[in-house]
C-alpha cells in the first residue's frame, strides 16, 4: 500500500509546528524545575500528600510534552511518506532513529551528567523517540488499519503486563527493562544504564500519530479535520473519565484524600514511566484539542511557537547546555536554588526568549540549505 502524494516537497504545517513549539516550552519549564528545584523533586506518579499544588500542576502540564511530541513524530512521518513514498520514509525513519539513539548516548547524556567517559547513562525521551522511529520504519508498509490496530492494542493493552517483572540476571531482564519495566542495567563494572523511558507504549503512540496523517493531507477539508480532532479529543477525555472513575484498569488507583484538592490531584495523578493508558488518553486528548485550536491561530505568538517547533532537536540540545551553563553561573552566586514554582516559569520564559534568535537562525538555514541533507536529522 503506497501513501498518496498529498503535499508538495518540504511544505510545513504551521499548526503542527506551533503545537510542537508549545510543548517544547512546557518541556523547558520542567527541565528548569529539575535543575533549580531539585530539592523538591517529584516521583511518578506524584505523592499528592506532599507535593504542593503549584508544583503538581506544573509537572502535570509537562506530561503533555513526550506523548504529543511522539504523536506528532508519527504524523510527520506520514507526511514525509506522502512525498517520498513508504520506502523513502522507512529509510529516513531508520537512519534518523539510529541518529537519535546515538545522540542520546553521547551529546545529550553528557549535557545531563557532565561526565566523560560516562558512568551513568539515562535512556530518556530522545532514546524512546529513536527506537519508536526504528519500529515505525518496520511497520510503515502495513495497511493503515493495521497500524491503528497495533497502536491501540499497545496503548490500551500494555498495562496488562504491569505486574510482569524479571529480576537482574534473568535472560529477559534487559529486554523487558527497555520495553516496559523501568530499571537499571549493569553494562560493565563502571557503567550503569537507566531505562528511564520504557519504549513499548511510545511505539503504540507513534503508530497512532502515523495513522492520523491523512487528516493533514492537502485534499482533506480543514473543517472535517477539526471535527475529527475534536471528536477524538472528546472520546479520549470521555474514556479517561469513565476508566478513571471505575478505578479498575489503566493506571494505579486514585484514592480519596484528606481534602477535596488532594482527591482531585489523585484523580489526575497518572503514570508516565511507562505511559499508562490513562496517561496517554488524557495527554493526547489535550494535545488534539490544542492542535485543533492552533491550526486556526496565525498571530504573533503562534508564529513564534511555529519557529521553535520547526527546529525542535536543535532547540532541545541548545536548551540543555544553556541550562547547565546558567546553573553553573548561578551556583557561583548562591542563586541556583529556587524555593517556589513561579521563578521556574519566569526563568523558562526568559530562556525561551533568549534562545529564540538562535533557533530561528537554524530553522532558516534548514529551510534554505536543502542541499545539506544532514540538516534534516536535527
Amino acid at each position: 500500500m503506497h501513501a498518496p502524494s498529498l503535499l508538495p516537497a518540504r511544505q510545513r504545517i504551521p499548526g503542527i509546528d506551533a503545537l510542537r513549539g508549545l510543548v517544547m516550552v512546557f518541556m523547558l519549564v520542567d527541565h528548569v524545575r529539575e535543575t533549580f528545584l531539585l530539592h523538591l523533586q517529584v516521583g511518578d506518579p506524584m505523592d499528592v500528600a506532599t507535593t504542593p499544588p503549584a508544583l503538581f500542576a506544573s509537572r502535570l502540564l509537562a506530561h503533555l510534552c513526550a506523548p504529543v511530541f511522539v504523536f506528532l513524530t508519527g504524523l510527520s512521518a506520514f507526511l514525509y511518506a506522502a512525498r517520498q513514498g513508504q520506502g523513502g520514509a522507512a529509510s529516513f525513519l531508520a537512519k534518523r532513529g539510529l541518529f537519535l539513539v546515538a545522540l542520546e548516548l553521547t551529546v545529550i547524556n553528557f549535557a545531563w551528567t557532565g561526565a566523560f567517559p560516562p558512568q551513568l547513562i539515562y535512556l530518556q525521551v530522545i532514546w524512546a523517540i529513536g527506537l519508536s522511529m526504528l519500529a515505525l520504519a518496520c511497520l510503515v508498509r502495513l495497511p493503515r488499519a493495521a497500524l491503528v490496530a497495533i497502536g491501540l492494542a499497545i496503548v490500551a493493552g500494555h498495562n496488562l503486563f504491569d505486574g510482569l517483572h524479571f529480576a537482574p540476571g534473568h535472560p529477559l531482564h534487559g529486554l523487558w527493562a527497555v520495553l516496559h519495566d523501568r530499571g537499571w542495567l549493569d553494562i560493565t563494572d563502571s557503567l550503569r544504564v537507566r531505562t528511564s523511558y520504557p519504549v513499548l507504549p511510545w511505539i503504540g503512540i507513534i503508530c497512532l500519530g502515523y495513522a492520523c496523517g491523512p487528516w493533514f493531507g492537502a485534499g482533506f477539508p480543514a473543517a472535517a479535520r477539526r471535527r475529527r480532532l475534536l471528536a477524538w479529543a472528546a472520546g479520549l477525555l470521555g474514556g479517561f473519565a469513565m476508566l478513571r472513575g471505575l478505578n479498575v484498569y489503566g493506571d494505579r488507583p486514585w484514592v480519596a484524600g484528606a481534602t477535596a484538592q488532594e482527591t482531585v490531584m489523585s484523580f489526575f495523578n497518572v503514570t508516565k514511566y511507562p505511559p499508562s493508558l490513562l496517561f496517554t488518553a488524557l495527554t493526547l486528548a489535550i494535545g488534539l484539542l490544542l492542535l485543533a485550536l492552533l491550526e486556526r491561530r496565525h498571530g504573533l505568538l503562534a508564529g513564534k511557537l511555529s519557529v521553535l517547533g520547526s527546529a525542535p532537536m536543535f532547540f532541545y540540545i541548545l536548551h540543555l547546555y544553556a541550562l547547565q551553563l546558567l546553573h553553573a553561573a548561578m551556583s557561583a552566586t548562591g542563586m541556583a536554588r529556587f524555593e517556589a514554582v513561579w521563578p521556574v516559569w519566569a526563568l523558562a520564559l526568559l530562556l525561551s526568549a533568549a534562545l529564540f534568535p538562535a533557533v530561528q537562525a537554524f530553522a532558516t538555514l534548514k529551510a534554505r540549505r536543502r542541499d545539506l541533507a544532514w540538516l534534516k536529522y536535527l
